[in-house]
């Protein structure tokens, strides 16, 4: 045994970090995102030109650009975000990253992991998407939202499996206060 392996509860990897699932949250699973952007999208149009038709208000020459770039905008919006958030998921943590300009990063090491969730809506299921919830016991990260992850069911059940071989692996033991 190692001078940095004495002292230690738990026993040594024995195995090499594999990852699970790397990405960012699918489109497909912010469809209602998309759907209200798509909607104010539409509005923000669709005033100029009833405006034009019934001549509510004189209407200046830049209202037409405005409304299509605030349209446009609207729009790319839940793409941006989507593209914002990445995840990696190994056998050993969950790493989370977020940020446009400025950027986060996260690591949810599976031994703090206390609880494991799934939520599939009927369109997440139609779309092959869904949501992780992660709960732990880390004092950054208590509660970690996986969303829009493509095709969740497997990753979930090896999330689950991983969470109990890391505790036992670090020999970890639950105790009920």
């Amino acid at each position: 045994m190692s001078e940095l392996d004495q002292g230690r509860p738990h026993k040594p990897a024995d195995d090499k970090e594999e990852v699970y699932y790397e990405g960012s949250p699918l489109l497909r699973g912010d469809l209602g995102r998309i759907i209200a952007a798509a909607v104010i999208a539409a509005v923000l149009v669709g005033i100029p030109i009833l405006n034009q038709r019934r001549n509510w208000f004189p209407q200046p020459l830049w209202v037409w650009p405005v409304a299509i770039a605030l349209a446009a905008l609207c729009f790319l919006i839940p793409i941006i975000l989507a593209r914002t958030i990445k995840y990696k998921i190994s056998n050993y943590r969950i790493d989370y990253e977020r940020g446009i300009l400025s950027k986060k990063y996260d690591t949810l090491e599976l031994w703090h992991v206390d609880d494991v969730s799934l939520r599939q809506s009927l369109l997440d299921r139609i779309f092959g998407t869904g949501d992780i919830t992660v709960i732990s016991n880390d004092q950054t990260t208590p509660r970690l939202q996986l969303h829009g992850v493509r095709d969740p069911k497997p990753l979930y059940d090896s999330l689950k499996q991983r969470v109990i071989a890391v505790k036992r692996q670090r020999g970890v033991i639950k105790m009920d206060t």
